[in-house]
């Protein structure tokens, strides 16, 4: 039996014992780490034995872990496992691309990150790619995944592909829980953003407080000291943000209506997208955005912050926020239809419903529309909230199912329905969209929100398949509007 106190000298000089890093036993081969993660449903620990079956040499453990260790082992006992983990599997896996920006936020993160690597790509960068809820995305390349921030091993794994091939630059989303758990210690991040902070999985986090510094963690912890940071100098968390990234040596780049460094001037809707004037550094520049909402123009210039971050030339990479194109899912507009507009959008929390149906309204000559529902074992609090902000923002309002998970799905749709007393419930999501889609009237505007880009529903253990934009389009085509 061994057991080995010191993990730095391990890490240093021993990596090459290893043959593979993991916290799934069953993917343990002969001369792997296995790395014992407490979790919230189920401790690592108890998986131990299993690991060193399938031929684990060393395991990782929380230190105060009772087991009954076995001869021709490694243990090494240390007070946060998963921070330690990170640290193996990022000097297990060496390579990373040369240039990773990170962006985080409650809002807007899938959105920025994929405008980043549109503008790099736009502008000669060929070599780029974009990581977070939608996979991974890049020239030739498109691998869906399921987290926002993948397992250490995961995204350590996925960095290092990324680099063999040739990826120099990556905008990746870094989530709270990845933040959290340490999933991004070891990424060597050059600039990182805030793109706003509004309530969300307090089902998670304790409160507002413990979910910002979460959040803040990958500026503070995360990033090396003397980065840049790209912050939305709009938001009430502002402030302190800036106190930290001071603190930090961190050079930062705000922008919004407030900006130092990138301000907007004036927004001017249009039919098809909105006329944006903006100053960098005092230099002004007015584009024509090809996307609707304010907050589609907050994304796109975090993601311009972002990309000035690594290289300072306005003028090169303003004119190339006319070429944008949206994010699936985030107000999609579902083609086809003559007299209403429909969009498919991802919001499914409190403050994205607002601002979808803030941003629609002002495009909105007839009624506005709302499809959604809330999903199952999540913060059960927002529902209420939710149900509150669609029928005071929206003419009309229908019900449905969310990704019920295990819970009862018609709860669900009973407790948004008590604040929204006027709302149509139609459980199934289908015949919601259907009858929806029917009922539409010129100048009505639809958004079907919650799901945007997913493609399934989640009842019990069965994900069915299931997308908005198809269903929609589906119904276009079979009445033949």
């Amino acid at each position: 039996m061994q057991i080995i106190k010191n993990i730095d000298d391990f890490i240093e000089t021993d990596m090459s014992l290893l043959t593979g890093v993991t916290s799934d036993s069953r993917q343990v081969k002969k001369g792997y780490l296995f790395a014992a993660l407490p979790g919230t449903k189920a401790d690592g620990s108890g998986y131990i034995d299993d690991a060193i079956v399938h031929g684990a040499s060393h395991i990782l453990l929380r230190e105060d872990a009772t087991i009954e260790e076995q001869e021709g082992v490694t243990y090494f006992r240390v007070e946060n496992p998963r921070q330690v983990f990170t640290q193996i599997v990022s000097k297990f896996f060496k390579l990373q691309p040369e240039n990773i920006v990170a962006v985080t936020g409650t809002s807007g993160k899938t959105s920025t990150v994929t405008f980043v690597q549109q503008i790099w790509h736009l502008s000669g960068q060929t070599k780029c790619a974009s990581l977070g809820t939608l996979g991974v995305r890049g020239p030739g390349m498109m691998k869906y995944g399921r987290l926002t921030t993948p397992d250490a091993e995961q995204l350590h794994a996925e960095l290092a592909d990324l680099a063999a091939v040739g990826i120099q630059h990556l905008a990746m989303e870094a989530s709270s829980h990845g933040l959290d758990q340490f999933r991004l210690d070891g990424v060597k991040v050059k600039a990182a953003a805030f793109t706003n902070l509004s309530r969300d999985h307090l089902d998670y986090h304790k409160d507002m407080d413990e979910y910002f510094d979460a959040k803040a963690r990958l500026f503070s912890e995360v990033m090396s000291q003397g980065s840049k940071a790209v912050l939305n100098s709009d938001d009430k968390y502002y402030p302190k943000l800036q106190e930290m990234c001071q603190a930090n040596n961190h050079d930062v780049i705000s922008f919004g209506k407030n900006g130092d460094i990138i301000k907007i001037k004036n927004i001017t809707p249009l039919p098809h997208g909105q006329n944006v004037s903006f100053s960098v550094k005092g230099d002004e520049y007015d584009v024509t955005l090809p996307l609707v909402g304010e907050f589609q123009v907050m994304n796109a210039l975090c993601a311009l912050g972002l990309v000035l971050s690594l290289d300072f030339d306005p003028a090169k990479y303003s004119v190339t926020l006319e070429k944008l194109r949206g994010v699936p899912g985030r107000l999609q507009l579902v083609e086809g239809h003559p007299k209403a507009a429909i969009y498919v959008d991802y919001a499914h929390k409190p403050a994205a419903l607002e601002t979808v149906l803030k941003t629609l309204r002002p495009h909105t000559v007839g009624k506005l529309v709302c499809v959604f529902g809330c999903g199952g074992n999540r913060d059960p609090g927002k529902r209420a909230i939710m149900g509150k902000i669609a029928t005071d923002l929206a003419d009309k309002v229908i019900i449905t199912d969310d990704n019920p998970r295990y819970e009862d799905a018609a709860e669900i749709r009973k407790q948004v329905l008590e604040v929204a007393p006027n709302a149509t419930e139609i459980a199934d999501r289908a015949q919601a969209i259907e009858r929806t889609i029917k009922e539409l009237k010129e100048g009505d505007v639809l958004v079907i929100a919650g799901k945007g880009h997913e493609q399934g529903q989640i009842i019990g253990e069965k994900v069915l398949p299931f997308d908005d934009l198809e269903e929609a389009k589906k119904v276009i085509e079979k009445v033949g509007i």
